[in-house]
């Protein structure tokens, strides 16, 4: 084969993979982050669902603790021996039925002596004389349970001895010596029929205010207002299981004291989409806590599918091949067309001008044909938008129906989305490639005028863009400068995070023959990592996904200012605004000599 025809074979096969493969990078691209966003949006949810059911079991326990000091502050403003007829009318108050749901009660605990245990029963029978303390231990101590509202579900539990059993001995004297409140770990309370896994929960009163050292709170420990819980009752409609898509159970010290992870549930997933233990420190204890996503999390997952984004890329994939194969098909007609004019200037040297030119204007020819063929393939691209567009209006009355999938809208709208991007994205590629130092035309271009251009293009007021100018105008490539200048401030304007008001400087300096330009702005600044990379094609930093940009408006930016021999540089950091800087040619008569002043 001629050596022309490989290399003009090589150019057309260059071609063709860069167009399909950027065809290809963007259905994927659009397939892949809708598809990373929906993870993302699913793995927030099972986030936010677990933290919402840890901070409902948090919040839950600290009301009760607060309900536990009020009882302290009750038993102390009577010296720390309330009567029985006192606390009833303190419980009362609290309508721990109505106010507490989940709690058994609320009772007291005294602290006394061996010794003391005479005097204190004595006391207790004049009003119930079958009061007793039980059942018996070796301590030197008992922690007797003397009252304790409503008494009706409690009465199992008057005159039981805390101190018999480990668990509950161990939490209450860790109450005592800290002035802390604290939960027991596992046990089954005697008023419980069902003998199901509970806790009692400790608030210490002393005979003084708030002891300082633990000494002096062992010393001058009186007792404790306590609340015994029933885990299951705690936990009923702590939070709606259909409304938090999550099941948990609990364990305190290896042993299960809660669990929602029933194998029989019809909504329980036996290979849940996200499992997560978690460590819940809990008055003393910590209780290690199982979240898991059901079922009705799974199927949320599966309405968010970006299938249809996928469908809708591959399916313009599939009109650019087709159209990219018409092109090689024209293109090989013409490499024919020059190989048979080639050999016939080869039999005369004098047609060998004319037959040049003729194929010069071929090849002219041949490149508009490209540029046309390139600019055609938004018209799939619109087709899409089209047809997304009837199907809206075909689906128009299902969308006001109740029982519409918002998932349907929204998938169209991303439809929509994507096309507007690839409109954007293949507008921004032909500008970009039409960028060439003669297209410019020198007239003079006025800073004022510029100035006041900006503000109405972007509805900016005088605060917001400040001007200021050593020069009057600008000749050199005048419309070049003014595209730079508008990307510039049109960047500011688009990524601008509301922080505080938009405040944007345009500050032209007149140097020898060139002005510097600084533009800056206020907005949410630029990591100095990204500094370079910005200013490639097709590069966005991706921060914010309110914003959708080509990645084209700083490459244009740099290409223009280096036909003009210029550079453009930048200095910013986060939080700390950016500010842009390059070099322009002026006119070469132009002297400026006037003060600096601020532009109209």
């Amino acid at each position: 084969m001629p050596q022309h025809l490989l290399n003009l074979k090589g150019r057309i096969t260059v071609f063709h993979v860069i167009v399909v493969s950027l065809s290809l990078i963007l259905t994927l691209t659009a397939w892949q982050f809708s598809k990373r966003q929906m993870e993302v949006r699913i793995a927030e949810s099972f986030a936010a669902s677990r933290d919402r059911t840890l901070a409902a079991i948090r919040e839950r326990m600290v009301k009760y603790e607060d309900a536990l000091w009020a009882g302290v502050a009750a038993v102390e403003t009577h010296n720390a021996d309330i009567s029985l007829v006192d606390w009833y009318r303190f419980a009362h108050t609290l309508r721990i039925e109505e106010r507490h749901p989940g709690i058994n009660g609320m009772g007291v605990i005294h602290y006394l002596e061996r010794g003391a245990i005479g005097p204190y029963l004595a006391q207790q029978r004049k009003q119930r004389p079958d009061f007793k303390v039980f059942p018996s231990h070796e301590f030197e101590f008992v922690m007797p349970i003397t009252y304790i509202e409503p008494e009706a579900i409690n009465a199992a539990a008057i005159g039981l001895d805390v101190a018999h059993e480990t668990n509950r001995r161990t939490a209450a004297l860790l109450s005592r010596d800290t002035g802390l409140a604290n939960i027991t770990g596992p046990i089954t309370l005697v008023q419980d029929a069902g003998k199901t896994p509970g806790f009692l929960f400790y608030a210490p009163f002393y005979s003084s205010e708030a002891p300082q050292t633990r000494a002096a709170r062992r010393a001058q420990f009186k007792g404790a207002v306590y609340a015994p819980f029933v885990v299951h009752k705690l936990m009923e409609g702590l939070l709606a299981k259909d409304l938090r898509n999550v099941r948990f159970s609990i364990r305190d010290a290896g042993q299960i004291i809660y669990d929602e992870h029933d194998p029989q549930d019809p909504n329980t997933d036996h290979s849940p989409l996200f499992s997560e233990e978690v460590r819940l420190p809990m008055f003393g204890r910590v209780w290690d806590i199982d979240m898991r996503s059901d079922l009705a999390f799974r199927r949320q997952l599966s309405n968010q599918t970006p299938t249809a984004i996928l469908a809708a890329g591959l399916m313009i994939e599939g009109l650019i091949i087709a159209l990219l194969f018409l092109m090689a098909r024209a293109n090989a007609r013409a490499v024919s067309y020059a190989d048979r004019v080639t050999r016939d200037l080869q039999a005369s040297s004098a047609q060998l001008a004319e037959t040049n030119q003729a194929l010069s204007a071929k090849n002219e020819e041949l490149e508009q044909y490209a540029y046309v063929a390139s600019h055609d393939l938004r018209t799939p691209i619109r087709g899409i938008g089209g047809l997304t567009e009837i199907i809206e209006e075909d689906l128009e009355i299902y969308f006001k129906s109740d029982n519409a999938n918002p998932d349907v809208a929204s998938n169209l709208k991303r439809i929509h989305e994507r096309v507007a991007r690839m409109q954007d994205l293949t507008q921004g590629i032909l500008d970009y490639s039409q960028l060439t130092p003669d297209q410019a035309k020198s007239q003079p271009a006025e800073i004022g005028d510029l100035a006041r251009a900006l503000r109405t293009d972007y509805a900016l007021a005088e605060e917001q863009l400040k001007v200021t100018s050593d020069v009057a105008q600008i000749t050199t490539e005048p419309l070049y400068f003014r595209r730079v200048i508008e990307n510039l401030v049109g960047n500011a304007v688009k990524y601008h995070d509301d922080v505080k008001p938009l405040r944007i400087a345009i500050a032209i300096t007149a140097l020898s023959g060139r002005c510097h330009v600084g533009v800056q702005d206020n907005g949410p600044g630029i990591a100095p990592e990204f500094h370079d990379r910005i200013f490639a094609v097709f590069q966005t930093l991706g921060t914010n996904t309110k914003v959708e940009s080509t990645g084209i408006g700083l490459a244009v930016v740099k290409k223009l200012v280096a036909q003009v021999g210029g550079d453009v540089t930048l200095q910013s950091s986060p939080g700390q605004g950016a500010t842009f800087s390059f070099d322009w040619p002026l006119d070469s008569g132009e002297h400026p000599s006037h003060q600096r002043k601020e532009a109209a």
